[in-house]
């Protein structure tokens, strides 16, 4: 009887993070990583993504990062975004990039004014992207 309960159990704590996972708003999250405060950036990320029909609060929500120049604290705040499970990080400029990039290869990034992504080993290849 003891060894019922305690598979019971568990089982049962092995199906909480899937239900966890189901319970996840089935709005996406869209991580922004940022070397400065570049609020102009951001609004027209939200004004351009708002014309495409997302609007933040009821079908996405944003969850912005500014480094304030620090490279440490971009690469902190990739780490965060990647634990907080973002469903898709956009990266503006150069060093944004490379430490999201860093930190998955799991959470897809598009790279915002990042220079040359193949000359500075962002990507492979314009073609095949990766």
């Amino acid at each position: 009887m003891q060894l019922r309960q305690f598979l019971v159990g568990i089982a049962g704590a092995a199906a909480l993070p899937l239900a966890a996972h189901a319970q996840r708003p089935s709005r996406p999250t869209i991580g922004v990583l940022v070397l400065n405060n570049q609020e102009p950036f951001c609004s027209e990320l939200q004004a351009g993504l708002r014309g495409h029909g997302y609007v933040e609060g009821q079908n996405v929500a944003f969850d912005f990062r500014f480094a304030d120049g620090s490279h440490d604290r971009l690469r902190d705040f990739a780490a965060e975004l990647v634990r907080q499970r973002v469903d898709i990080i956009v990266a503006h400029f150069t060093p944004a990039a490379t430490e999201a990039k860093k930190a998955t290869s799991d959470i897809p990034i598009v790279m915002a004014w990042a220079g040359d992504p193949v000359g500075t080993g962002l990507i492979s290849t314009l073609a095949r992207p990766g």
